[in-house]
């Protein structure tokens, strides 16, 4: 490059079309970088919220992208009245100010007065933010052994694979303190033996990204056989017949074979698993508010139960802040040391 008598940086010639070529492959490197900004996972969350914000603003006659404030603000008394929860809502305004910002528009979101109008619901409603009912024992030993594991074919007994899987689901997603998409995402080359169990590297997380070193959670063998993740684990790869690819794999309708192509389970279908195992033992699920996300919620309230530290609970959790481990185990943390304990009536 050279510097013409105007001050502009000029490219001869010669070498224009080389270094066109290479920008150009810079820009689709980069734009190839930026899908991977955002797990998928979130980036259909965001679809999903934006489609129905996009619908109400047509509905309305109102400008979805760029949206004014006012309609923001709007949208989310909509929502409060046709009884959403807060957590839906505080969603919606995050996958909003996401295609807002994707845009290069001002984000309506970051308004003071639509900030004020959601605290002002959460405060009305009084409700606080959605929270899975926590999956722990006794009922969790319950629903694993409510899973069946031996199929009764033309030929005789033989495993179950799908029962197998979701006992194996049950119980790596409750001692791991897993997300469902972290369960879903899992490969068996993420799995590492150690002499007291096994250990899960986390490559990409809701709150990790890829490029970081993974996270780890141990799963320690148990003294009952019958609860250890490490076995029940160890025993569906073994009946599968898996040794590499997705760690939980989908099966056939009947349950007795793995599904074509090695398929992996959604973050849905591991939703599925936790419920259908609940209502095995006659729990409903929907009305209990039991989902996946309660085995990683039921890990830290037992864990704070039986002693556990906040600290020693967030190395499994991977909690980057304590006071997040707080908001499942303050039911539990309130009966510690309290004077209304000791009032004798």
């Amino acid at each position: 490059m050279i510097e013409g008598d105007d001050g502009v940086l000029v490219v001869p010639d010669a070498v224009a079309p080389a270094l066109a070529t290479q920008l150009d492959q810079l820009l689709q490197d980069a734009s190839r970088y930026a899908t991977h900004a955002r797990a998928e996972a979130t980036l259909r969350g965001y679809r999903s919220d934006w489609v129905d914000f996009d619908s109400w603003c047509l509905q309305m006659g109102l400008d979805a992208l760029p949206a004014a404030p006012a309609t923001v603000a709007a949208y989310l008394a909509y929502l409060a009245g046709v009884e959403a929860a807060v957590g839906t809502m505080a969603r919606r305004l995050s996958s909003i100010g996401h295609y807002h910002r994707a845009a290069r528009q001002l984000d309506p979101t970051a308004d003071a007065g639509v900030r004020y109008v959601l605290a002002g619901i959460r405060r009305e409603l009084g409700r606080r933010p959605d929270q899975a009912t926590p999956l722990m024992p006794p009922l969790l030993f319950d629903a694993l052994q409510a899973c069946p594991t031996v199929y009764e074919g033309v030929d005789g007994a033989e495993p179950y694979l799908r029962g197998l899987r979701d006992r194996a689901i049950l119980l790596v997603g409750f001692v791991g303190a897993l997300r469902r998409s972290e369960i879903a995402a899992a490969d068996v080359r993420d799995l590492n033996e150690h002499p007291l169990g096994l250990v899960l590297d986390i490559p990409r997380s809701k709150t990790h990204d890829a490029s970081e070193t993974p996270q780890t959670v141990v799963l320690p063998r148990s003294r009952t056989p019958a609860h250890c993740p490490v076995t029940a684990l160890q025993t569906w790869l073994e009946a599968s017949g898996i040794t590499r690819g997705p760690l939980f794999q989908a099966t056939t309708p009947r349950g007795n074979r793995l599904a074509p192509g090695g398929r992996r389970l959604a973050g849905a279908r591991i939703n599925g698993v936790v419920q259908d195992a609940l209502r095995r033992v006659n729990i409903d699920p929907d009305v209990d508010g039991y989902s996946a996300h309660s085995l990683r919620a039921g890990f830290v309230t037992h864990a704070a139960s039986r002693g556990a530290s906040d600290r020693a609970i967030a190395r499994q959790t991977r909690h980057r802040d304590l006071a997040n481990v707080a908001i499942y185990t303050r039911h539990s943390s309130a009966w510690t040391d309290n004077a209304a304990t000791e009032l004798g009536l």
